[in-house]
């Protein structure tokens, strides 16, 4: 048998599923493989960092946050870093947070903890809190990161600041979970890593888009020109991605992606709580600006269609006993599964994640599948659920 015995219908098919594979690996080399590629070039010493180290300000919300202030904190106040204050703004807690920071307070002198008015109303609370965190600051370069992370090593700030040229008004860096067993925290674990290679390779692409609150880093001045979070007042939400969808630009943005400057946060316990963290992303991810959510739809489109095509050239190969056909999906089928796993492993030791072999399938199908359950989520609920209250 030769591909002359194809119908017309294996033939299109086929066709298409050929041109699936040539996308995806063009998604893969030409987007995904900029995190690595940046590691390469650190390596070679092809890229220029600051050596002098500014001061600065990290700001972290804190609500009923107790316990992880007691856990992660310290690891953030005892960084190796000349000249820092870290400012932490209590949003109403009703645990023993204040108690916590006042006695920390006594132990770190470059620790300074306020409050988020009680009476405040009609904005978001999380934004209220960070401005008032920002207003607070001393210093010019402010970086944030929220009371369930800490950091991977004492060099946190230094390889964060070491970003900060003249040139630079925002810096991202890389944030993931804590290793954990159990589905939900290796769904949780994939989906941050996933999303992380996608907004910090647009980064790199000198095309920034997002950012994540967890970690990243931007100039004081550059909020107060913005006229801080003002766009998106009407949101909950957005006060990191939307914020840096405002005001990154390829030319005053830059990447951090060292293994020892890498967040880790507490890993998700409960589905609801990650539930609701992706229906807000998917809220606020209507008011993105720019053509790079639609190419990463595109990616996902094309993923899908990918499967399902092998899917069904497989089933029509085996019915009509098309072995050579069967031969040329199995072998692109094999081709992108070892192009995808040597990339993301690749991407994960230098971001100092966990490989992926076997998995990689099962999750390359099932995110895109919870990221639609998170979308009908959110049709579904109210309006008022994501709005200013």
């Amino acid at each position: 048998m030769n591909l002359l015995t194809l119908n017309t219908l294996e033939l299109i098919l086929l066709v298409t599923f050929v041109a699936l594979f040539i996308v995806q690996i063009g998604y893969h080399w030409g987007l995904y493989s900029r995190i690595y590629f940046r590691y390469r070039a650190v390596n070679n010493n092809k890229l220029k960092f600051e050596t002098d180290f500014p001061p600065l300000s990290v700001v972290i919300c804190a609500k009923n946050e107790s316990e992880n202030l007691k856990r992660y904190l310290p690891s953030i106040l005892e960084q190796d870093y000349p000249q820092f204050e870290v400012i932490v703004v209590n949003d109403g807690s009703t645990d023993e947070s204040d108690d916590i920071l006042t006695r920390m307070e006594e132990e770190y002198p470059h620790l300074y903890h306020t409050f988020t008015p009680e009476t405040a109303r009609y904005i978001s609370r999380k934004k209220l809190s960070l401005t008032i965190g920002i207003k607070a600051s001393k210093y010019d370069w402010l970086v944030f990161t929220e009371a369930n992370c800490r950091p991977s090593s004492p060099d946190w700030l230094k390889l964060m600041a070491r970003n900060f040229t003249s040139s630079t008004d925002v810096v991202l860096g890389y944030s993931g979970y804590e290793s954990a067993k159990g589905w939900l925290q290796q769904e949780t674990t994939f989906d941050s890593f996933f999303n992380a290679m996608r907004y910090l390779s647009f980064a790199l692409l000198n095309k920034p888009f997002m950012g994540i609150g967890r970690n990243m880093a931007y100039r004081k001045e550059l909020f107060f020109k913005n006229k801080g979070f003002s766009a998106h007042l009407n949101l909950q939400k957005g006060d990191d991605d939307l914020f840096i969808n405002k005001i990154a630009t390829r030319s005053n943005t830059r990447v951090e992606t060292d293994k020892k400057a890498s967040i880790l946060i507490r890993s998700m316990e409960y589905a609801k709580d990650w539930t609701e963290e992706k229906v807000s992303y998917v809220v606020t991810s209507h008011y993105f600006k720019g053509i790079q959510k639609y190419l990463l739809g595109f990616e996902t489109l094309t993923r899908l269609a990918f499967y399902g095509l092998f899917i069904a050239l497989l089933i029509l190969s085996i019915i009509g006993n098309e072995w050579i056909l069967l031969s040329i999906v199995s072998l692109l089928f094999i081709l992108r599964y070892v192009s995808q796993t040597l990339l993301f492993n690749k991407t994960a030791t230098t971001l100092h994640e966990k490989h992926y072999y076997l998995m990689l399938p099962v999750f390359d199908i099932v995110q895109p599948l919870y990221n639609f359950k998170f979308k009908l989520y959110q049709l579904l609920r109210r309006k008022e659920d994501f709005m200013r209250r």
